[in-house]
């Protein structure tokens, strides 16, 4: 096996990028030899039809899919997000567009925090809103894509509101309190 097919292997197996240095320990070979290694391999990549590549980054070298596939990325992993960012983005889907303000009444001040997320992954839009000193939230196209919904079923969103509202009432006339 040469170095350059055992590098391949290491940055694969490692999925970070990795110094000269830290190349050379993984395959247990001198510097020069990893060096020569990493131009064989970054040439070979180059000179293929694949969906790899071996690039450098700032941290050092890398075995990654080339960026004409990052959108299939975004539609074949599928993102992690906690309960309480779900419920945030169901509340804005639901009423959007929301004000950043009333989702933190509505959801509490960890909603900061589910912004920001779903904000860097794209599933909401969050804009200045010139009526009030908040943030105008929405859903983005994304967001539909990623969740296969073509439109929110706004009676779905009448009927939570109107279920509230004939409870209270319904509470009311039985002389109760919510």
């Amino acid at each position: 096996m040469n170095s350059a097919t055992k590098i391949e292997a290491i940055l694969y197996l490692k999925g970070k990028p990795l110094s000269i240095g830290e190349i050379a320990d993984y395959a247990a070979c001198d510097r020069a030899t990893a060096e020569e290694g990493i131009i064989e391999l970054i040439d070979e990549y180059a000179h293929r039809d694949s969906a790899l590549e071996v690039v450098e980054t700032p941290t050092g070298y890398s075995l990654q899919l080339r960026s004409d596939f990052h959108d299939l990325v975004q539609i074949m992993i599928p993102v992690e997000l906690g309960v309480g960012a779900l419920r945030s983005l169901a509340a804005i889907a639901l009423n959007s567009p929301i004000l950043q303000s009333d989702l933190i009444n509505l959801r509490g001040s960890g909603a900061y925090q589910h912004v920001q997320e779903l904000v860097e992954l794209g599933f909401v839009r969050k804009r200045r809103d010139s009526d009030s000193r908040s943030y105008s939230l929405q859903v983005t196209s994304k967001f539909h894509q990623y969740f296969q919904i073509d439109q929110l079923p706004q009676q779905l969103a009448l009927n939570l509101g109107r279920g509230e509202a004939e409870g209270e009432e319904a509470l009311e006339a039985r002389g109760e309190e919510k």
